[in-house]
């Protein structure tokens, strides 16, 4: 029904109850696999990073969530032929969901020479850590693992940042930082990204290497960090779409639950910024309260910029914020550090909105222009500057903790929000 095979008696994907000898083969090589994602219990380290593309053999992973994080998850991978059979075995600790999925989309990347392969797992349990091996043709990646979001109120934690194009060595040395945060900090639960993954968005080969780049976050117990995606504006073309799972065409704004408390709400600042998507945004922000207690947005163009002109947000979405009271927006594309004061009509108001930004997981750093008097808002209390960063987001009960932490583990900037009441 949901692609899953249950630990239950039921017929396994691919398996005829009438084909006794395919149904023992088949169980063979699940069992097989499954053994391979038991031995995460004892691996000591995650160490295949930069995975060779060759054959079927798996390679350039990721996971996503662009819908239900409690329930589903997208796992993805590339093969440099196009294979026949591609899966996903999972299984739980205690063994009591277990199973292999076949992928629901395959292809080759728009433009390029390798081939991209997607399973969408579903009927997950909330809050619950999934070993998983990737297998194509019988060539298996490492084991790895992920964690569904929670269902409950806990304390948790979100990594954003932006502008991971053009910059290489330094975006490898991020993606090596959140890979360590990440293996030493179990509360770490999503990897929010706000566009311009590369510099050229129709360039495969720009995109290839930013996959095979990625691979680099999973932590050294191989710990999988769901990526929730945005589109920048270098982010041109279909070749998004394919690399994270998104109908052809697709306009890329979407919503997702990070536990019971959080909404958090993925803008494209590359379209129109009226017309279907405001009334999408004005739909889920006028129903969100009082359901959720925190209101989070991102998107690549800021409305507040430290660097350049206001995005078309300023105009259609700014009001919004305002008007449903969202508590924080996550921009990029500056290439700087900010974090400004609450913001409500155009001035410092502790009822407004706090904007973030704006990209500095690898693309080179500018000078934020806080000498301009329109940029009012880059002043105390709010904070600006230049250095590749990530910027974590802290929730616990009414608090959320916001963090801009440099490359090499500084904390350049530190800032608290209490829940709206």
């Amino acid at each position: 029904e949901n692609g899953i095979v249950w630990d239950k008696p039921r017929s396994r994907i691919g398996m005829s109850t009438h084909n006794k000898s395919k149904h023992k083969r088949l169980s063979s090589l699940l069992l097989l696999a499954l053994s391979t994602v038991t031995m995460l219990a004892i691996l000591p380290a995650f160490a295949s990073a930069d995975a060779e593309l060759k054959g079927t053999q798996p390679a350039q992973w990721r996971l996503m969530w662009t819908s239900n994080p409690q329930h589903e998850a997208t796992v993805s991978w590339t093969t440099v032929s196009p294979g026949d059979k591609h899966r996903v075995y999972f299984a739980t600790a205690d063994k009591s969901q277990q199973g292999a999925v076949a992928t629901h989309r395959d292809g080759k990347y728009t433009g390029g020479t390798t081939y991209y392969h997607h399973v969408r797992l579903t009927g997950l349990t909330p809050a619950t850590r999934y070993g998983l091996v990737i297998e194509s043709d019988g060539q298996r990646s490492p084991a790895m693992y992920f964690k569904t979001a929670p269902a409950k109120d806990q304390p948790l934690k979100i990594i954003f940042g932006g502008d991971s194009r053009s910059g290489r060595e330094a975006r490898r040395s991020i993606n090596s930082m959140i890979a360590s945060l990440v293996g030493k900090d179990p509360q770490i639960v999503a990897f929010a990204h706000g566009g311009d993954y590369v510099a050229t968005g129709l360039s495969f080969d720009q995109w290839s290497a930013w996959m095979s780049d990625h691979e680099l976050t999973v932590a050294d117990d191989g710990r999988l960090t769901p990526i929730i995606p945005a589109r920048g504006n270098h982010d041109i073309g279909e070749l998004f779409n394919d690399i994270f799972d998104f109908p052809s065409r697709d306009a890329n704004y979407y919503a997702v639950d990070i536990g019971p408390s959080i909404r958090f709400l993925t803008l494209n600042s590359n379209i129109s910024a009226g017309g279907e998507q405001a009334k999408w945004l004005e739909q889920q922000l006028s129903t969100a309260r009082p359901k959720y207690r925190w209101l989070l947005a991102q998107y690549h163009r800021p409305v507040f910029p430290a660097v350049k002109t206001p995005g078309p947000g300023l105009q259609y979405w700014v009001p919004l914020f305002e008007k449903y009271n969202l508590d924080m927006a996550c921009e990029a594309d500056g290439h700087t550090i900010k974090r400004t004061p609450a913001i409500r009509n155009n001035r410092p108001d502790p009822t407004g909105v706090v904007y973030i930004g704006e990209g500095g997981l690898g693309v080179g750093q500018r000078t934020p222009k806080f000498d301009d008097p329109a940029r009012w808002y880059l002043k105390q209390p709010g904070k600006v500057g230049s250095g590749h960063h990530i910027q974590l987001l802290s929730f616990e009960g009414e608090t959320l903790e916001y963090s801009a932490i440099l490359l090499g583990g500084k904390v350049f900037d530190q800032a608290t929000i209490s829940a709206r009441h």
